[in-house]
């Protein structure tokens, strides 16, 4: 009889597009699969990348068996290295994903003290109360993908990211015959990918692209500035192929592409003919028509490569006016607008650019609605739960699973936290724990109660005021006048008519007594008080105020 149940909590990855991470727990055993980053948005400034809450996991550590990796990109590996300076775990991982991790764990010095193995599919694994077995699954990079997890209460399935395509680059297609096999005996719970769960039909295959970049290459007049992710090396091996079909040569600008393909052609995913791939000093001195450089930047990412260029701020590489620039990515939600702004920066400059609204050069590693059903009623789950994507998407993918014959009483829509648990007999959601966000600000971490991103929200809306008083330290009184200093608030004009108001009423109030240095957290309270009022009333806008009281 089984008196334990089976815990299924996501920290990350559900409601949002990135920062996948779903951990199992059984009695005292857990396995963690995946362990990645999601991309900031503009409503973060400073912010580098947004990584899991793992306090659960620190305060259960003990139990921890294995992070499994599904696949290498990085809303699925991207947070290893962070994750890992908290808590020491062995990761299991494809042996693409293997490579990738290894250069994050040598730039972060940490690949000398984890435990890294890389995995094969159709082996089993055993980590305490789970028997583990990867197949494999197309997506948008090589060696992506699912699992299957043998527990006490019966089989789960964990598609990872996935679609069905039957002419990859690979050659290595979804394994469907293992998904109705294992439908055939019995599944209890399918999670499975949500990312394009609002999509009707197919996705395209990954040979269309090629098609679509060995046609704009062709065409193009003078160089090729191709944009993606550092780590689509499927595509990266296209723009290759293509460039040695029409005679050309071709670099890799930013550090993570030139780093991942380092590692890939060592690796032997990617090959070309010795003399194709050039260093950067070599490329800016060949023809513009004998030259394809291939860049990261394809999400807009302020620091990164492309958007450099196309600010005309990149140390090496500026826009010519028969460049022929291609975005093949589509756009992370939230990104638009700065994928937009980069776009309209390099039109602006005279490129030729192509992106996916008007030119097939991209399609997502992800299943479409048919695509999505036809793992549904291969695997015939008991239990199903939508992961990976927005919140709309759990929900579409959510009715998929009821039209194929799933009851709704026994599909869970979780967000991040929720704890779901199943004994074989019935499933129910059973609470939460505390998980959130927390913010990689350069070499620091920040959670969500910090003042710090608060206080950089405010400041890009209404800017700065600082409010000076010069006091004499025995006294506690007045030495000049109350100066008042700006920064993104109002013109100069307007800041000195609102300080002419603003500065007599506080020096009277300094004179009073009212304002005393013995006590500045009350002072200060105080300060801010009117004066926020004072600049609400004059202005409309609420700046950041912040008292300076230097005393003499």
């Amino acid at each position: 009889m089984i008196t334990k149940t089976l815990k299924v909590i996501p920290l990350g990855g559900l409601g949002e597009i990135g920062k996948n991470m779903m951990v199992f727990e059984y009695g005292d055993d857990i396995i963690i699969i995946d362990c990645g980053v999601l991309f900031p948005g503009e409503d973060m400034p400073g912010v580098d990348l947004v990584l899991p809450d793992i306090r659960y996991l620190i305060e259960n550590q003990k139990k921890i068996r294995a992070i499994l990796i599904t696949h290498g990109h990085e809303d699925h590996i991207g947070a290893i290295p962070y994750v890992l300076s908290q808590i020491n775990v062995p990761i299991f991982a494809p042996r693409l994903a293997h490579g990738l991790i290894s250069v994050k764990l040598k730039e972060h010095s940490l690949d000398k003290q984890t435990e890294l193995n890389q995995i094969e599919p159709g082996v089993n694994y055993n980590f305490g109360s789970f028997g583990i077995e990867f197949f494999r699954v197309c997506h948008s990079i090589p060696d992506a993908m699912g699992i299957v997890i043998d527990t006490p209460i019966g089989k789960v399935i964990h598609t990872g990211d996935f679609k069905i395509d039957h002419t990859p680059v690979d050659g290595k297609p979804t394994d469907l015959a293992l998904l109705a096999r294992l439908g055939s005996d019995g599944v209890v719970l399918l999670l499975s990918d949500s990312t394009y769960a609002e999509i009707q039909g197919y996705t395209p295959s990954e040979q269309v692209v090629k098609e679509a970049i060995f046609r704009a290459i062709g065409e193009a007049q003078g160089r090729v500035l191709i944009a993606s992710f550092a780590s689509l090396i499927s595509r990266i091996q296209h723009v290759i192929e293509a460039a040695v079909y029409h005679d050309r040569k071709i670099t890799f600008v930013g550090r993570s592409m030139v780093n991942n393909v380092a590692m890939a052609q060592e690796m032997g995913y990617i090959s070309a003919p010795p003399g194709t791939i050039v260093s950067l000093q070599e490329a800016i001195k060949l023809p513009s028509e004998q030259l394809v450089m291939m860049t990261t930047g394809s999400q807009g990412e302020p620091t990164s490569a492309l958007v450099r260029i196309s600010n005309g701020t990149h140390r090496d590489i500026s826009v010519e006016i028969d460049d022929t620039v291609i975005i093949s990515a589509t756009p992370i939600p939230g990104n638009e607008r700065l994928v937009s702004r980069t776009i309209n920066n390099l039109i602006r400059k005279g490129a030729n650019v192509l992106y996916d609204k008007i030119a097939l050069v991209h399609v997502h590693g992800h299943s479409s609605q048919e695509e999505l059903k036809l793992v549904l009623n291969l695997v015939k789950p008991r239990y199903f739960v939508p992961i990976h994507g927005e919140y709309k998407g759990l929900v579409a993918h959510a009715k998929l699973a009821e039209n194929t014959g799933v009851d709704q009483e026994n599909i869970f829509v979780l967000e991040d936290g929720d704890v779901l648990e199943l004994n074989g007999a019935e499933a129910w959601i059973a609470g939460q724990v505390q998980t959130g966000q927390v913010f990689l600000d350069g070499n620091t971490t920040i959670d969500m109660e910090s003042s710090t991103l608060r206080e950089r929200r405010a400041l890009s809306k209404a800017g700065i005021v600082l409010v000076i008083s010069m006091i004499d330290g025995i006294t506690d009184r007045l030495t000049g006048e109350v100066e008042i200093v700006g920064t993104g608030f109002v013109d100069s004009d307007r800041l000195g008519f609102v300080s002419r108001k603003v500065g007599p009423m506080l020096s009277e109030s300094w004179d009073r007594g009212d304002f005393l240095v013995s006590d500045l957290v009350k002072t200060n309270k105080k300060i801010k008080r009117i004066v926020s009022d004072i600049l609400y009333k004059e202005t409309g806008k609420r700046p950041m105020i912040v008292p300076v009281i230097l005393q003499v």
